[in-house]
C-alpha cells in the first residue's frame, strides 16, 4: 500500500466513501456518519481554507514579481500576458455557456434539489452569508415543515432563519452604484480582507499590486523580499502536499458525510447525486475537449498559418501525454519546452520566457472547471445566480487561476476561494471530489496545450519561429530518450 501512488489511494478513499454512503443510507446509519465520520471531512475543509488564502497571496506575488525587469519585457511581455488573459477568459466563458445550456445540476429530481436548497439557506444563515438569489424557501410553511424533517432545528429557529435581515440586505443592494463591484475589489484594510474569505478579490488585488511594485524596486532591495516570498510560498505548497498525503482518509470522511447530509437515509437521493455528478463530468469534459481540439487550433491558425492542425498535435503529443499522466504543468514544463523548441521550432529565448510564465499564470483548464463547478453546485441547490454574480465568477476564477500552483489538485484549493466569493458552501467540493482526479488530468492537458499555443504565437510575432513539418513520427521528440 505504501508503494501505491497517492492518486490511487485517493480514488480508493472515494470509492470506499461512496460505498459507505450507500450502505449508511440503506441501513439508516446517517446519524452515526454525520456525528462520527463527517467531522474529519470538516477538518479537511478547514485545513484547505487555512492554506488557501496565504497560498493565493504569495503565489501571485511570486508569479508576478518573477516575470523580470519590466523595462526589458517591452512588447513581448505585454503580448504574452495579454494572450494568456484572453485564452483564460475564453475558457471560463465557454464553461459558463456549456453549464448554462446543459444545466447538469438541474437534471436530478426536484425534491432532492429542494432539500439541498433548504440546507443551503440554513447554512447561509448560520455563516452570516446572504441568500444569493433573494428567494427564501423557508418562508413557505410547506418548506418549513420539510426543513424540520431534514434538520435538527425547531420550527421557531427555522422561522428566525427565514425572517432575518434579507429585506434589509435587498434594500442596501438597490442603493449600490453600477461601479460598486469595482470599488469592492480595492481594499481599504488589507488585514481585514485577509481575515474574510468573502473579500478574496481584495487579497488578489493586493497581491498583484505588490508583485508589480516589486518589479520597479531596485534588485538589491527587492531580492531579499522576493526570496522571502518564494520561501513562504514553498512552505505553503509543502503544507498542501502534507494535507494531500492524508487526503485518502479525509476524502472518505468528507464524501460520506456530505452525501449523508444531503440524502439522509434515502438511498434514492444518493443515486440522484451521482446522476448529477455524471452530467457535471460530461459538461466539464466537453469544455476541455473543445478547448484542446477546437479553440486553441483556431487561435493558432488565426496567428500562425505555417503550423498545420495535425502538425501541432504531433509536435506536442509527448508533453500532452506527460501532462495527462502527472496532472502537473510544472512537472511537464521541461518536456513542454523541448517539444516547443525541437518540434515547433520556437527560439529558446521565447520558450524560456513564455512557458514558465504560462506554467504560473495560464490555467485555462482549471479556470473552465472552476466556472462549471460553481454554477453546477448552485444549480444543484436551486440557486439561480444572476449575470452579475456569474461575471464575479469569471473575474474571480481569472484572478485565482494566477494563484493556482502548477501541481496536482491545486485547482481544488482555489475552488474554495471561488465558492466563497459568491457566498456558497466550500464543503460542497466533496460532491465533485469523486471525479476530480480524472478531470484534473484533462485540465492539465488543456493548460499545457494553451501554453504551447501562446508560445508559438509570440514566437511568430517576434520572427523567432522556424517550424518545419515533421514527415515521420520518429522525427518528433522522444519522451523516453529524455528520461
Amino acid at each position: 500500500m505504501k508503494k501505491l501512488a497517492l492518486h490511487w489511494k485517493i480514488i480508493i478513499g472515494m470509492v470506499l466513501g461512496i460505498i459507505w454512503a450507500l450502505v449508511s443510507s440503506s441501513m439508516g446509519w446517517s446519524a452515526f456518519t454525520i456525528n462520527w465520520i463527517d467531522p474529519f471531512g470538516t477538518i479537511f475543509i478547514n485545513l484547505l481554507k487555512l492554506i488557501a488564502v496565504p497560498l493565493v497571496l504569495f503565489s501571485i506575488i511570486s508569479g508576478v514579481a518573477n516575470i523580470g525587469d519590466p523595462k526589458s519585457l517591452g512588447r513581448m511581455g505585454g503580448k504574452t500576458l495579454g494572450m494568456y488573459l484572453v485564452t483564460t477568459i475564453l475558457a471560463i466563458t465557454l464553461g459558463l455557456v456549456l453549464v448554462n445550456i446543459i444545466k447538469p445540476g438541474k437534471l436530478i429530481d426536484e425534491q432532492s434539489r429542494i432539500d439541498n436548497r433548504i440546507n443551503y439557506e440554513i447554512w447561509a444563515d448560520s455563516q452570516g452569508y446572504q441568500i444569493k438569489d433573494g428567494i427564501n424557501y423557508l418562508k413557505d410553511p410547506a418548506y418549513l415543515q420539510r426543513a424540520q424533517e431534514i434538520s435538527d432545528l425547531t420550527k421557531k429557529a427555522l422561522k428566525e432563519v427565514s425572517v432575518s435581515d434579507k429585506l434589509e440586505t435587498a434594500g442596501k443592494q438597490k442603493e449600490t452604484t453600477p461601479l460598486q463591484p469595482l470599488v469592492d475589489i480595492v481594499p481599504d484594510n488589507f488585514f481585514r480582507a485577509l481575515s474574510n474569505n468573502g473579500l478574496m478579490l481584495q487579497v488578489i488585488f493586493f497581491a498583484i499590486f505588490f508583485g508589480v511594485s516589486l518589479l520597479f524596486v531596485p534588485d538589491d532591495k527587492s531580492e531579499p523580499v522576493l526570496k522571502l516570498v518564494d520561501g513562504i510560498n514553498e512552505v505553503f505548497l509543502k503544507m498542501v502536499d502534507l494535507v494531500m498525503q492524508a487526503a485518502p482518509f479525509f476524502v472518505f470522511a468528507l464524501l460520506a458525510g456530505v452525501v449523508s447530509k444531503m440524502a439522509g437515509d434515502d438511498i434514492g437521493k444518493v443515486l440522484e447525486i451521482f446522476k448529477g455528478l455524471s452530467w457535471y463530468s460530461l459538461t466539464v469534459l466537453s469544455g476541455l475537449l473543445i478547448m484542446i481540439f477546437i479553440t486553441y487550433p483556431l487561435i493558432l491558425k488565426g496567428f500562425v498559418k505555417k503550423i498545420s492542425y495535425s502538425g501541432f498535435f504531433k509536435a506536442m503529443s509527448p508533453a500532452q501525454t506527460l501532462a495527462f499522466s502527472t496532472s502537473s504543468s510544472a512537472a511537464t514544463l521541461p518536456v513542454t519546452m523541448e517539444c516547443v523548441e525541437q518540434n515547433l521550432g520556437v527560439n529558446k529565448k521565447i520558450s524560456s520566457f513564455v512557458l514558465p510564465i504560462g506554467a504560473t499564470v495560464n490555467m485555462d483548464g482549471t479556470s473552465l472547471y472552476q466556472a462549471v463547478a460553481v454554477i453546477f453546485l448552485a444549480q444543484l441547490h436551486m440557486i439561480d445566480l444572476t449575470i452579475g454574480q456569474q461575471i464575479t465568477v469569471v473575474l474571480t476564477t481569472t484572478l485565482a487561476s494566477i494563484g493556482s500552483a502548477a501541481v496536482p489538485s491545486a485547482g481544488l484549493v482555489m475552488l474554495i476561494i471561488v465558492l466563497d466569493s459568491v457566498g456558497l458552501n466550500p464543503a460542497w467540493i466533496a460532491i465533485i471530489f469523486p471525479v476530480d482526479r480524472i478531470l484534473d488530468m484533462f485540465r492539465t492537458v488543456v493548460n499545457v496545450t494553451g501554453d504551447a499555443t501562446v508560445c508559438s504565437i509570440i514566437a511568430d510575432g517576434e520572427n523567432m519561429l522556424d517550424y518545419q513539418e515533421k514527415k515521420s513520427p520518429t522525427d518528433t521528440f522522444d519522451l523516453d530518450s529524455k528520461s
